[in-house]
């Protein structure tokens, strides 16, 4: 398999299907294209037909948009989502929810793992979109995963889609209430989490509209 991502320091869809990968437990190789140079485009149109990242290639196979590509692996590794059938249904739902929705904070909280600092106000659709993350956390926590510290109980695809989210809590410095607060920083700590971090840390290539 080979799975086609950007910089990890800024691509938040990169992030969510490497994540799925590393949960399926299969083996892979990472083709980084990074953003915003001159080719960057027509690099990424050799793998992926939509010119946009994340693409999974398997023995020929082209799986680009995370949603795909979360339901392409969990066919092969149904623990990836909920076992619980009503869970599993409230888990598509939020992560679909994810996948569209929250345009005030892609807008106005990119993911940059630079970052370290709050922003200095936030509008009323920022506000309503993090009150809204929060709410489903919160109740997802409660109603669906009383056996485990993440959202469904078991770490999966939803938390794999809401990991970029946690990221920019992080940098941004917004803080949480209730069980929301804990699953961010059960989300940080996790092993696949620090990793990606880690590699981010190292890359040396800067997007400059992203670190103001």
């Amino acid at each position: 398999m080979k799975l086609i991502i950007a910089n990890k320091t800024y691509s938040s869809w990169s992030l969510r299907a490497w994540l799925m990968l590393k949960a399926s437990g299969h083996t892979f190789e990472e083709i980084c294209i990074l953003l915003r140079q001159p080719d960057t485009h027509s690099q990424i149109l050799r793998w992926s037909p939509s010119g946009k990242v994340p693409c999974l290639i398997d023995s020929g196979i082209a799986v680009w948009d995370s949603l795909a590509i979360a339901e392409y692996l969990a066919e092969e590794s149904p623990p990836l989502w909920p076992l619980d059938g009503a869970a599993r249904a409230i888990a598509r739902s939020v992560s679909a929810e994810m996948h569209s929705g929250f345009q005030a904070l892609r807008n106005q909280m990119p993911m940059n793992l630079r970052r370290a600092a709050p922003l200095a106000s936030h509008s009323p659709e920022l506000a309503a979109d993090i009150r809204r993350i929060e709410q489903i956390w919160n109740e997802s926590r409660a109603q669906h995963g009383s056996h485990g510290r993440f959202l469904f109980g078991s770490y999966s695809i939803a938390d794999m889609m809401f990991a970029p989210v946690c990221f920019r809590f992080d940098s941004y410095d917004v803080r949480l209430h209730g069980a929301a607060q804990d699953y961010l920083q059960t989300m940080l700590a996790h092993p696949h989490m620090q990793e990606w971090k880690e590699a981010a840390a190292d890359e040396t290539s800067v997007i400059p509209d992203y670190d103001v």
